[in-house]
This record gives structure tokens, sequence and C-alpha cells, in this order.
């Protein structure tokens, strides 16, 4: 038998990234946990999951889906971590140092831990002892919904490992997945939490009624941003361009998938936080990630128009139509 691998996460990501395990031929077994019960008696009895991307077949033994949490994760080598970045903490409460010990932990996040400031490869290796080594981040342009439709996508899979990376690129490759492999794990996971923050913002420039030549402005600016910060927090050779930075950051800008963006245009067109979160029922990471890296960047002092102006708008309550204003006087 191949490695075992462990989701951890119910969501629309967890159920694309449980297909592309499945539909690899590469030998694995498979376990899920995700806290919704009835989700899991529903995917027992009739192999689908009810609450997203149910046209996906989920074709995991019974026995080894479950929300006991810490029987899923002792059963695995490689362990995905696949909430939202808000509830990771909740999600890992029961769980100890040990329960980690020589696992395998794949961040597909795309998110910072809140009250903590911390990328999640940090928060596991500063509050569960695990070593950078065995830490992986899944980024690059890849929108659940088209994995479902099995529309031609490319991740990169990064860790300081890349023995442990190319192991697990290794068992998603199928036809309609291409992997490669990177070292970069803290630029291609902030690069992952920023894009966030810049579809929001242009979610909220459409909203207020900015085209798509000023959209195509304000997204050359935030790849310019996003090189800015990570060459602050991890200074090492990279390619901004590659698709785990800009890939990653021009498909949740743009897509009609993108629940960032989607977000940011209801805050664009006047819709309270509030209320915007409960009309899409979906967690929107930029909302948590912009607060998170107004803290981090007090330490860094990156300048970051872009990301001060949706902090200014989300958290301070400015009035989105003047804080774009003011905004595009400042992009180039």
């Amino acid at each position: 038998m191949g490695p075992k691998v462990a989701m951890i996460g119910g969501g629309s990501w967890a159920t694309a990234i449980i297909k592309m395990l499945s539909d690899n031929i590469t030998e694995k077994e498979l376990f899920w946990w995700m806290r919704n019960t009835e989700a899991i008696e529903h995917i027992k009895k009739y192999r689908h999951n009810p609450n997203y991307l149910s046209s996906v077949e989920i074709r995991i033994p019974e026995a080894n889906i479950s929300d006991q949490i810490r029987e899923m994760i002792a059963s695995a080598d490689y362990v995905v971590l696949n909430v939202p970045a808000a509830f990771l903490k909740e999600t890992l409460k029961e769980l100890g140092p040990k329960d980690l010990e020589g696992k395998k932990i794949v961040s597909a996040i795309k998110g910072i831990v809140p009250d903590e400031n911390q990328i999640i490869g940090e928060f596991l290796n500063e509050k569960f002892g695990v070593p950078l080594e065995n830490i992986l981040v899944i980024s690059g342009p890849c929108h659940a919904e088209e994995v479902a439709l099995e529309k031609l996508s490319y991740l990169t899979i990064a860790s300081v490992s890349t023995v442990h990376a190319e192991e697990f690129a290794g068992m998603l490759n199928t036809r309609y997945i291409r992997t490669n492999v990177s070292d970069d794990i803290f630029g291609t996971e902030y690069a992952a939490v920023l894009k966030n923050i810049y579809a929001v913002a242009s979610g909220i420039c459409h909203g207020v009624g900015y085209g798509d030549n000023f959209q195509a402005v304000l997204i050359s600016n935030a790849i310019r941003e996003i090189d800015r910060f990570v060459n602050a927090v991890h200074p090492i050779s990279r390619d901004i361009k590659e698709s785990a930075y800009l890939g990653d950051l021009l498909v949740t800008a743009y897509s009609q998938f993108s629940r960032n963006r989607t977000f940011g245009n209801m805050i664009g067109k006047g819709y309270t936080v509030k209320s915007a979160q409960l009309e899409m029922n979906m967690i929107a990471e930029g909302y948590y990630a912009v607060n998170c890296m107004h803290v981090i960047n007090k330490k860094y002092k990156v300048d970051m128009p872009i990301s001060r102006a949706v902090y200014a708008i989300l958290y301070e309550k400015h009035s989105p139509v003047i804080e774009m204003k003011l905004l595009s006087e400042q992009l180039n």
C-alpha cells in the first residue's frame, strides 16, 4: 500500500483535492475528516458531498470518513489542512505536538491564522513543533469548480524538502492537473494570502464602477506589492511571474468563481461586511487576511497602498468610492 493521506476539511477545495487524489493512479489510501456529521452520512450513502461540488463522485471507503480528527490524523502519513484559516485553531484544539509528530503537513488554506497573525507554516512550526521540512504548501491558479469540471489546471507544491514536495505532487497529477515543485514555502504562502486581498480590491473597483482598463492597472500594481512584501519577508531568488504568484493573483482577481472578488463586488455596491458574508454563505479569506497583513506589515513597513485601501474600507468603514478614488491617484 502507498502513502496514507488525510484530508481535514469538508468544503469545495477539500472536495476538489479529494477528487485529484482519487483520480491520480499512484497507490495511496485516503481518509477524510469533516465536522458536519450529516454530510458524512450523506457521502457514505450517496458518494458525493451534498454541500460542495456535488457532481464529484467520492470513492473513499466508508470507514475512512469520520468526524474523529485524532483518529483520521493518526492513520495518515500526509495531513492536508483545508479549513478556513479563521477556524484552524478551533479545528486543531484537541490536538497537540504528539499528534502531528512525524507527519508531513500540507497547507491548502491560503490564509493567515487570526490573532496569531502567522501563515500556516509558521503557526504549525511554532505551536505544534512541526519541522519546516515536514511542511508543504499547495498554491497556484486553481479554482475548485474547474477541477470538478476537469478543466486543465496547474498547481505548485512548495516545501523546504523538495523530496516531500515531489512525492506529494506525484499524488496529484492527472490528465487535468499538472504540478511543479518549489522550495519557496514563505513566498508562495504569503502570495496566496495577499492575492485574496487584491481580489477583494478588484471586486470593490468593479462594484463602484471602474472598468477593465483600471482593473488591469490595479492588478499590475498588486503583483508589484506582492513582490515587495515577499522580498522583505523572505529575500530569496524567485520569479514573481510564475503561476504560483502571478497566475494565482490573476485567476483570483478575475474569475467568476472567485469568492473574494464576489465579496469585494458586494462591498463596492454598498453591502455591509455582515450582509455580504451572509449572502455568500462562504468564507472570503481576504476579509480576515487584510486585517492580519495590516498588523504584520507594521513590522516590515512595506509600501502597500492597495492592501491599505482594502483595510480602510473593511475595518475602518471608509467609503469604497472615496477610498478607490484616492487609491487611483497612487497607481501607475
